[in-house]
């Protein structure tokens, strides 16, 4: 009998969980149907869109996904004390861009309206905030709207009615720094593993391509929980993006040969190929006050370097 989800999560153990969704009845998320010959590609994009946006909303960061041809990866981050800090008006705000609330606490959004409610229903409004507050810090929250939103979708594409995915998403509690490195290389690597690319950077809607072009200009994407960078950020990933990128390519190289998919000898290690081998990441992060004016990125800090390098 399959354990309680509530056993499974336990944010005193850990604020990080990967969770896997996979698909019934021969459904296809996206790529090609080997049986209708249909392709579902463009359903990345439903997947990618919602986890960007489910991540703007809740107190759940996204640190690493892959969508595949009939289930997704995802490594989340529960937040907990950010979702403590919101303001009933700040949880209320988020929890209407997903549904629609109750007819009191759609009165409380408007200024005007909101003198007119009396005390037993403002304290009605905040009760239920807290149920919606906790909530937006909650895994099976999270993993049931994005699930359903993808469903209705595929579903009315295909014109066909029932479960789109199976009952329950798996998830695995990460309990240290070595679950979590591994675990996000792990669904990282997934396209390349079934052959899908040559590259982690190559592969096609996962957070490793994302993380990689965005690094090439200096920056972090927003809606991916960014890497610490130094021991001096409070919130992050524990671990530098330099060390974690090195991870993902000796782990793609070590993927058996004779199975479908792994980083041929032939491509240089991924900080080459991207161009961010001698980057100082750390000396970057740590002196973005001390050592940049009104501008930081990455060609000033590789002018810097070489400045450094040859002085």
């Amino acid at each position: 009998m399959p354990r309680p989800r509530k056993s499974l999560i336990c944010l005193q153990d850990t604020p990080y969980y990967h969770c896997i969704s996979r698909c019934v009845r021969r459904a296809f998320l996206c790529g090609e149907d080997h049986y209708s010959k249909k392709s579902y590609e463009h359903r990345r994009q439903w997947v990618e869109a919602r986890l960007i946006k489910l991540g703007s909303i809740f107190a759940i960061n996204v640190c690493a996904y892959a969508v595949m041809s009939n289930h997704t990866h995802v490594v989340l981050h529960v937040d907990r004390d950010e979702a403590l800090s919101w303001t009933t008006h700040e949880v209320l705000k988020r929890w209407h861009t997903l549904h629609k609330g109750t007819n009191l606490t759609r009165q409380y959004m408007q200024a005007e309206q909101r003198s007119l409610l009396s005390d037993a229903q403002i304290e009605s409004v905040i009760a239920t905030a807290n149920i919606y507050r906790q909530r937006l810090h909650d895994i099976s929250w999270f993993m049931r709207l994005l699930n359903e939103f993808i469903a209705r979708l595929a579903n009315k594409e295909d014109e066909c009615t029932g479960r789109f995915w199976e009952g329950r998403f798996k998830s695995q509690s990460l309990l240290d720094e070595a679950a979590l490195a591994a675990c996000m290389a792990y669904v990282d690597l997934n396209p390349l593993r079934v052959g899908l690319s040559e590259t982690p950077e190559q592969s096609d809607f996962t957070s490793i391509k994302k993380r990689v072009a965005a690094a090439k200009i200096g920056k972090q994407p927003q809606y991916l929980q960014p890497f610490s960078g130094s021991g001096n950020v409070v919130k992050g990933l524990p671990f530098l993006l330099h060390d974690y990128l090195e991870l993902v390519d000796k782990l793609g190289r070590k993927i058996r040969s004779d199975q479908n998919g792994y980083i041929s000898n032939i491509h240089s290690p991924i900080l080459d190929r991207t161009g961010l081998q001698n980057i100082d990441w750390e000396g970057m992060c740590q002196g973005i006050e001390t050592q940049f004016s009104s501008s930081i990125s990455l060609s000033i800090a590789i002018r810097r370097q070489k400045i450094l390098e040859t002085a």
